[in-house]
């Protein structure tokens, strides 16, 4: 078995709009590191591009001088022409490259721009090489491309690979086949302090796909909060216009959702949607209310452990074929529903949407999905028990919580937890959700609020006997409960996520907020997922002490509600210092080092960026912000 190494990030370029991406190197060609080309829904469609120039022959390469991010579905690269320019000191002939994206459709325009006195005559020459290979062959750092058909019929370049097809084609450009390679030949001739744009598109077609693009537009802004901090507005404009660019719709359905994030997750993640959508509450509560119509539709139904499927449960994610990582034992089915999460955040983004506005009558077409799910939820947990999880086949997740690395439940000692595994921030999702849900149904004048409370009440009450620990850092809920269901005592940012859930009280909650406001927690760039202090912790580690930003919005946003203003705004500020390290554009996650060791927090390279719910922590933070307090 051939094991590959998984592909940085950190340094390449994005241009996106789901489900199509293009990543290259900052001088705009693609294929100088393993994740560059252009990918469509779960293929990569081109490999690499090379573009070159020349007064005679296309043998010199642009020279690139700076690249801007104009939108997430823009990007500018400025290069200068030094094979066509004059010999004075000052540069004057420039090339700009317009990188467009679309959901389907690659757009360049290639801009030459002249300051000198006489006319510029060259060739421009884009080489493409075209590609078959299974998103998840990249990512595993073992591509092997499957074998293209190409042809060249009326100007235009014809790429097909089993049923998917590409198109390229360039207005007023010779194209040809060179081994196997597509070239686009342009002759330009730029007149005196003049410019000539060459253009070219490519364009995607993949009936297989599971999700779709959508063209609506939603007119975001970040002036829809208003907030007076410039690194938070900054934050704000670009995690907007991120989310837009990352909705996806089923094939049959408008109704919208968020892809989890670029470049491995452009699908339906039922708990990633879910948070997303709550977070941007303030913004378009119509966003949580599509999402919860989308995971309603794919609800379970039976009992098939072979894809975790369960009736009234939520799925996780969604794929068109079968998910099998070269190298790995995890293979998931299509439509999986391995995540013992996303039910109860599903109640509960149901009962926020409501309060946020959703009209009656969509909310009443939910309640028997409502009524589904708290029945898995109360019937998974029993009158006497936890919410729990085991994968039962022995190929999927083996965590399936939001922390689903197989060594994300640890002991203070380092140890791996043995499952069945009951976390405890479920509980208190579950909790929250069962008691908003029973007010919900009051609210509708339905039956069943009254049971729902004294089942919530029995939980809280259980979860108090049999979660709280005390070590040498102090006293705060385990992370979970081992099949033995002793409490697993590591100090974990999955405790922050229980305040404001109304699973504790108000001093248990000031209790855990001002351990994860401490110094073995906080890094000063939001909040580590494990503390320092623990035989576990490594600040790249995935789950182990790195910096997730949804996490850190989460716990501020619990915190804020609880009325624990200062310590929400301790990890507020963490985040901000994060978000202008990084251009303010959160990736998925980074290192927990501390801000006192460092002078900005190193990525974690693998790390998706942009990923939709580190965009929507902007949206926490500004509503945390601008709250009392």
């Amino acid at each position: 078995m051939t094991h590959g190494l998984q592909p940085f990030l950190s340094d390449a370029v994005v241009a996106l709009r789901a489900p199509t991406q293009v990543w290259s190197g900052r001088g705009g060609d693609l294929g100088g590191q393993p994740i560059h080309g252009v990918f469509h829904g779960d293929t990569r469609f081109i490999r690499a591009t090379r573009l070159r120039y020349g007064a005679d022959a296309a043998d010199a390469a642009p020279e690139t001088i700076a690249v801007s991010v104009v939108s997430a579905s823009e990007v500018r690269f400025e290069a200068l022409l030094r094979a066509v320019d004059d010999r004075s000191p000052d540069p004057k002939v420039r090339l700009t490259r317009v990188r467009r994206v679309a959901d389907g459709r690659l757009g360049e325009d290639l801009v030459v721009r002249s300051h000198l006195d006489e006319p510029v005559s060259l060739l421009l020459s884009l080489a493409i090489e075209a590609d078959a290979t299974p998103l998840q062959e990249v990512k595993a750092g073992v591509p092997v491309a499957a074998p293209t058909e190409r042809r060249i019929s009326d100007g235009t370049a014809v790429v097909s690979a089993g049923g998917a097809t590409m198109r390229v084609h360039a207005a007023g450009a010779e194209i040809a086949d060179t081994s196997g390679v597509v070239t686009v030949t342009w002759r330009l001739e730029c007149p005196p302090r003049g410019t000539a744009t060459a253009s070219w598109t490519a364009e995607f077609d993949d009936p297989s796909l599971v999700v779709r693009g959508t063209d609506r537009r939603v007119g975001w802004s970040a002036g829809v909060i208003e907030v007076a901090d410039r690194r938070l507005q900054r934050w704000l404009a670009h995690a907007l216009d991120d989310l837009e660019a990352l909705r996806l719709t089923l094939p049959d359905s408008p109704d919208e959702f968020f892809a989890a994030g670029a470049p491995w997750f452009f699908t339906l993640f039922g708990r990633d949607s879910l948070w997303t959508a709550r977070m941007l509450l303030p913004v378009d509560p119509g966003m949580a209310a599509s999402t919860l119509r989308v995971l309603a539709r794919l609800q379970g139904t039976t009992t098939d452990p072979t894809t975790a499927e369960q009736p009234g449960k939520i799925a996780h994610e969604l794929r068109a074929g079968t998910l099998a990582m070269p190298g790995e034992a995890i293979t998931l089915p299509p439509l999986y529903y391995g995540t013992v999460d996303a039910t109860p955040l599903w109640v509960t983004l149901l009962t926020e949407a409501h309060a946020h506005g959703m009209p009656e009558d969509e909310t009443r077409a939910l309640l028997p999905a409502l009524r589904a799910a708290l029945e898995w939820i109360v019937t998974s947990a029993g009158a006497d028990g936890f919410l729990d999880y085991v994968d039962e086949t022995g190929h999927g997740l083996s965590n399936q919580g939001w922390k689903d690395s197989g060594d994300s439940i640890q002991w203070r000692d380092g140890t791996l937890a043995a499952g069945p595994i009951a976390l405890s921030e479920v509980q208190g999702y579950a909790f929250e959700a069962v008691r908003s849900a029973a007010d919900l149904l009051d609210t509708l004048g339905e039956a069943g609020g009254d049971a729902l409370r004294a089942w919530a009440d029995g939980l809280r009450r259980r979860f108090r006997e049999r979660f709280w620990v005390e070590t040498p850092e102090g006293r705060y809920p385990a992370i979970a409960l081992d099949r033995d269901g002793r409490a697993v005592d590591t100090l974990t940012s999955n405790a922050g996520h229980l305040i404001g859930t109304g699973i504790l009280d108000p001093e248990e909650e000031a209790g855990v907020a001002d351990l994860l406001t401490g110094a073995s927690m906080s890094s000063g760039f939001g909040l580590r997922t494990m503390s320092t202090a623990a035989g576990g912790y490594w600040p790249l580690s995935y789950h182990g002490g790195s910096v997730w930003a949804h996490d850190t919005a989460i716990v501020a946003h619990g915190m804020a509600r609880a009325g624990l203003h200062r310590q929400a705004s301790v990890l507020v500020e963490g985040m901000l210092a994060a978000a202008e390290a990084f251009a303010y554009r959160m990736p998925e996650l980074h290192a927990g080092d501390a801000a006192g060791d460092v002078v900005a927090p190193a990525p974690y390279p693998a790390a998706c960026r942009p990923q939709a719910w580190s965009a929507a922590a902007a949206v926490v933070c500004a509503h945390i912000a601008r709250s009392p307090g």
